[in-house]
């Protein structure tokens, strides 16, 4: 199962499912996809579609997907990597008024260019990022938030 997640930002971001739709039509994929669409509005025969999910269901997809396809916001790739699930990352892009700006492709690259997700940026071959999904190992992601929380400790112990 292939869960996909907009986010919950006030914009609407239907290219990513587009670009999805398009390959289940291709017959690139096959098994169910379940989204979290957020505000944006799109009508699929062939996906199941859901505004927001409640987080305990949330989370037991997120449990049960064998591949997550996820905007470029950070809480969602990171849900995706402590679950140990391959992620496809696609950025939201400002040119597109998806967003404000275009800090997810940083994210996304950044996450990309470390080997814990996929990257997709160019929508018209996401079958091309699919077709290496089967294949691709993601490098087990460790928080860095323990040194965060003592760097953050240690400033103010010396104010």
């Amino acid at each position: 199962m292939i869960f996909v997640t907009l986010g919950t930002q006030d914009k609407n971001f239907d290219r990513l499912l587009v670009a999805i739709d398009r390959e289940i039509k291709k017959g690139n994929i096959k098994g169910k996809v379940i989204v979290q669409a957020g505000i944006t509005d799109f009508h699929s025969d062939d996906m199941e579609i859901f505004d927001l999910i409640p987080k305990d269901e949330f989370e037991n997809l997120m449990k049960k997907c064998d591949l997550l396809i996820t905007h470029g916001g950070v809480g969602s790739i990171l849900t995706g990597l402590s679950h140990g699930k391959k992620v496809i990352a696609a950025a939201r892009l400002s040119k597109y008024k998806e967003h404000i700006n275009d800090h997810q492709v940083q994210i996304v690259q950044d996450f990309a260019k470390k080997g814990y997700i996929l990257e997709l940026s160019d929508f018209s071959k996401l079958d091309e990022v699919l077709e290496k999904s089967k294949k691709f190992k993601p490098k087990k992601y460790k928080s860095n938030t323990m040194n965060m929380i003592k760097m953050l400790e240690d400033y103010i112990d010396n104010l």
